[in-house]
């Protein structure tokens, strides 16, 4: 099976490619996989229409044409879309509801998997506190300990006040693209340490099941 996976940003697409070949195994003809990152989420365009400008990659803006051409062109191929998107501060129902209408949208229909992070993709790497402190020797116990997982209480937030110094209030002084190179960083550093069979985030495991039941390694 092929996994076309579109991420909304850099640190992911670093995350899953250490993560993939945990839950896949390599990426080779039994099972391959192309990670695909944005500059974005953006938003859902009004009607799954509107103008898009090519030159910004954001991805909801860009996923009504992006799904509707992977449904002409993998037709023909043992494939499937996976769309990775943080919640944010989003209501998960309704946001999957209109995920899913973008899908039905099309003709043909890509087969398709939309995985949802609760709050942010950071709480994937918290939800691995062991792997934290393997990247990071001197994080902040008492913060990781405060932490309640897959919660929306400003994810990346809580990983930058355990492992960055100043934490998250210096990096936001500092502003983009620190911002950005810093949860690049925290993908790059602790994504290889991760047990995906024991990570407490439950949307990560949702993830992990979702991708190997449309592998054939799980029922």
């Amino acid at each position: 099976m092929h996994f076309e996976i579109l991420v909304e940003d850099a640190s992911g697409k670093i995350a899953l490619e250490s993560i993939l070949e945990k839950i896949l195994g390599p990426n080779d003809q039994q099972h391959s996989y192309k990670i695909i990152s944005y500059k974005g989420i953006g938003r859902i365009p009004k009607y799954l229409r509107g103008t898009i400008d090519p030159c910004k990659r954001i991805l909801l803006d860009r996923l009504p044409k992006l799904l509707r051409g992977y449904g002409k062109s993998l037709q023909a191929f043992p494939a499937v879309v996976v769309v990775v998107v943080d919640l944010d501060q989003k209501d998960c129902l309704e946001f999957k509801q209109e995920l899913i209408a973008i899908l039905n949208a099309c003709n043909p229909q890509p087969t398709t998997l939309f995985r949802i992070a609760i709050e942010e993709g950071e709480a994937w790497l918290l939800g691995d506190q062991n792997a934290v402190k393997l990247a990071y020797p001197r994080a902040k116990e008492q913060v990781l300990n405060a932490y309640i997982q897959d919660s929306l209480c400003d994810t990346w937030e809580k990983l930058a006040d355990a492992v960055y110094p100043g934490g998250s209030q210096k990096l936001k002084q500092l502003g983009w693209p620190h911002t950005g190179q810093a949860k690049c960083e925290w993908a790059k550093n602790i994504a290889p340490h991760m047990d995906v069979d024991n990570n407490q985030s439950g949307s990560f495991k949702v993830f992990c099941h979702g991708i190997r039941r449309l592998a054939g390694i799980v029922p």
